[in-house]
């Protein structure tokens, strides 16, 4: 499976409007494949929204895409809120559970970890021995590293009630040893990055 995550920088005041315009191209697209997640940052960058579709393969993104284009059933008519657009994608760590409709937000936040190369690998590991007491505190939306876009990128998910309740699982985490995973060499992070989202009324991920 391929994860392919879209990030639109809108103009000011028109995300009610694009998310409106996007819930209302949904069905004639979801034919084709269903949608995962469509957000829109409270925190972070202001005015963006991120889509995210899951994939067999490339293949079949291409094919998909292509048919919708040729159908004429997506995408809808945003372009003329776009300021910019960004697409990734990404592959699943083994320990990544399955991305389907839930309830499990109504707050994500959105962790983009830039590694050194060749770090993945280490990191999967590292992770995979701590993954099962940290999902104890807060649900795993989905933890991903880059195939295409942006080389050497970590992504991970986690969804809380509220900030509160976030603050609160990862003061917890840290004060029990939970998380996060130690034992990378140093120089392994290169940048890290994060931001709170909130689901639109059409994201099956919410």
């Amino acid at each position: 499976m391929i994860i392919e995550v879209r990030t639109y920088q809108l103009k000011p005041g028109s995300v009610a409007e694009v998310e409106k315009r996007f819930a209302e191209g949904l069905p004639a697209r979801e034919k084709l494949s269903k949608l995962t997640a469509l957000w829109h940052t409270e925190v972070g960058a202001l005015n963006e929204i991120t889509h995210i579709w899951t994939y067999d393969s490339f293949e079949q993104r291409m094919a998909i895409r292509s048919e919708a284009v040729k159908t004429g059933v997506w995408p809808p008519p945003l372009r003329d809120f776009i300021v910019n657009m960004q697409s990734e994608i990404f592959i699943p760590a083994p320990f990544s559970p399955p991305l389907e409709p839930r309830s499990v937000g109504p707050l994500f936040e959105i962790r983009s970890y830039t590694l050194a190369p060749g770090a993945v690998p280490g990191m999967i590991e590292r992770w995979s021995s701590k993954i099962e007491e940290r999902v104890k505190l807060s649900p795993l939306v989905g933890a991903w590293y880059s195939e295409f876009g942006g080389l050497n990128k970590w992504v991970h998910i986690w969804a809380y009630k509220d900030a509160a309740e976030r603050q609160r699982i990862r003061s917890d985490a840290v004060a029990r040893g939970i998380w996060p995973p130690g034992g990378a060499a140093p120089g392994t992070m290169i940048k890290q990055e994060n931001k709170l989202v909130m689901p639109a009324s059409c994201s099956p991920l919410r």
